[in-house]
């Protein structure tokens, strides 16, 4: 397990007890010491947060693409308490098949190493409760990928620009910045700006140079 809240570890701990058929084996608080857990000491599920800053591989997707890249054999359980239903999607395209929020029962965290230890994908109720709603909205489709100008507008909003400074710095209309961020939020299925925001750094996109360490 890997969180670098202690209460939620503890939490998570209590709640795997009581599944007999669960192990928990090692614990990490962030992506160094997780590596480093997952390189001397095997094991068949990875139950990890999603925003756990501080190690050498960062967070977030990038630190999910790191692990599916070295150990593409371990199953994995994303707990997050980021419940959009963009993430979402990047998290299953990554082959991410177990997610769990943390406002729901520790309880579920157990069903999904179950179900995911079986190669079924296990979602926790938050989580699908979210792609309903998401659904219901969008009549099914799926979210559209960003354009290259989408995803610059979003990395400068993300790091503290205003649309005005990001206008500045890419020498364009605030017209223009204001559209591409209306449109990422659309796109993403988003409303708000903190929901993009949270997004933007799960996803890496605030510090490109550092959050692809491989």
């Amino acid at each position: 397990m890997a969180d670098d809240h202690p209460v939620i570890l503890l939490g998570a701990r209590h709640a795997l007890a009581q599944f007999e058929d669960i192990e928990v084996v090692a614990e990490a608080r962030q992506s160094t010491e997780l590596v480093n857990v997952l390189t001397s000491m095997p094991c068949d599920v990875l139950v990890t947060d999603l925003a756990m800053p501080g190690g050498r591989h960062g967070d977030g997707l990038p630190l999910i693409g790191y692990v599916r890249r070295h150990f593409p054999a371990l199953a994995l359980v994303v707990l997050t308490m980021l419940e959009n239903p963009a993430l979402i999607r990047r998290l299953d395209a990554l082959g991410v098949i177990g997610i769990v929020s943390k406002s729901d029962d520790l309880t579920h965290i157990g069903l999904a190493v179950r179900h995911v230890m079986r190669r079924r994908p296990y979602a926790g109720p938050s989580v699908r409760a979210t792609l309903d709603a998401w659904r219901l909205t969008s009549g099914r489709r799926e979210p559209a990928a960003l354009s290259p100008r989408e995803i610059e507008v979003v990395r400068h909003f993300a790091s503290g620009m205003t649309v005005k400074e990001i206008a500045d710095r890419l020498n364009r209309s605030i017209k223009t910045v204001s559209s591409h961020k209306i449109s990422a939020l659309r796109k993403l299925g988003l409303e708000r700006d903190s929901e993009l925001f949270q997004y933007a750094h799960s996803a890496g996109l605030i510090n490109l140079s550092s959050a692809s360490a491989d």
